[in-house]
C-alpha cells in the first residue's frame, strides 16, 4: 500500500480560510510531512494562514519548476512509498487548473496513484457561476495574445464562438494589464455583446458584474492590478 496524493487548494487574496475552506482540509494539512508547491514561500504563508499545528520548518518542499520541462518529477513521489502523503499547492486556487500542477498529476495517474481532490475555490468556475451564463458548454483560453492585431483577432473570435455556438468563452490577464484589456474589449466587440468582470473573488472588495459592452464603455470599472476573469456569453 501506497500513500495517497492531496490536491490543496490555497487562497485567491487577502481573505479568511473559514470564509473559503472547509475544516477537513485542516485535518488533511496536519497530516501530511511533504509537499509539491509552486513557491516555497507562498506555500509556507498559506499553510500557516490555514491554521497547520505542525511545524513549518519540519515539512519538505519541493518546487515545481515550471520552466523546465525535462526534470523527472517523478522523484517527488519517493515519500508515497513509505506510505506518507504528499499535497500539491499552487500560488492560488486549485491545482491543476490554470496550474503547472497538472503535469505532476498526469505522472501520478501513470503511477497509478491515487488523487483526491480537496473543496476549494477556483475564480474561473465561480466566475462561470455568477455570470449567468451558458454553464453546460464553455471554454477556458487561459491568456489571450498581448499584442495587436493578435489580441483584437481572438477577441473576434471568442465573440464569434460566443453568438454561434452559444459556448461561454473565459479568458484571464495579467493583473496590471486588466485596463488595457477591457479597453481592446470595448473597442473589438459589439456593442450588444455580454462580457462578465469577476474581479477579486472571495475577497471582501468582490465585483462581478455582467453588462453589454456599451454599459461597461458608459461606465468603466477600476480593476487595475487585481485579479480579474472576463467571460464572454
Amino acid at each position: 500500500m501506497i500513500g495517497k496524493i492531496y490536491l490543496i487548494p490555497t487562497f485567491l487574496g487577502e481573505t479568511s480560510a473559514s470564509r473559503i475552506l472547509p475544516d477537513y482540509n485542516l485535518e488533511i494539512i496536519n497530516s501530511i510531512s511533504y509537499y509539491i508547491v509552486e513557491n516555497e514561500r507562498t506555500a509556507r504563508r498559506s499553510l500557516i494562514k490555514m491554521g497547520i499545528t505542525k511545524k513549518i520548518d519540519d515539512l519538505v518542499f519541493n518546487v515545481l519548476d515550471k520552466h523546465n520541462h525535462n526534470i523527472d518529477y517523478s522523484v517527488f513521489f519517493k515519500p508515497l512509498e513509505s506510505c506518507e502523503n504528499i499535497g500539491i499547492l499552487s500560488e492560488a486556487g486549485c491545482p491543476g487548473i490554470a496550474d503547472p500542477g497538472s503535469e505532476i498529476i498526469k505522472i501520478a495517474h501513470k503511477l497509478n496513484i491515487d488523487i483526491v481532490p480537496l473543496t476549494g475555490p477556483s475564480s474561473l468556475f465561480l466566475a462561470l457561476m455568477a455570470s449567468g451564463f451558458n454553464g453546460q458548454s464553455f471554454k477556458f483560453h487561459g491568456y489571450l495574445p498581448i499584442k495587436n492585431p493578435e489580441r483584437s483577432k481572438k477577441i473576434k473570435d471568442l465573440e464569434t464562438n460566443a453568438i454561434k455556438f452559444k459556448e461561454t468563452q473565459i479568458f484571464i490577464e495579467t493583473p496590471y494589464r486588466n485596463m488595457q484589456m477591457l479597453n481592446d474589449l470595448i473597442i473589438s466587440c459589439n456593442p450588444e455583446t455580454l462580457l462578465c468582470i469577476a474581479c477579486d473573488i472571495t475577497l471582501e472588495k468582490e465585483f462581478i458584474k455582467t453588462k453589454t459592452i456599451k454599459d461597461w464603455k458608459r461606465q468603466i470599472p477600476e480593476i487595475d492590478k487585481h485579479p480579474t476573469v472576463f467571460i464572454i456569453g
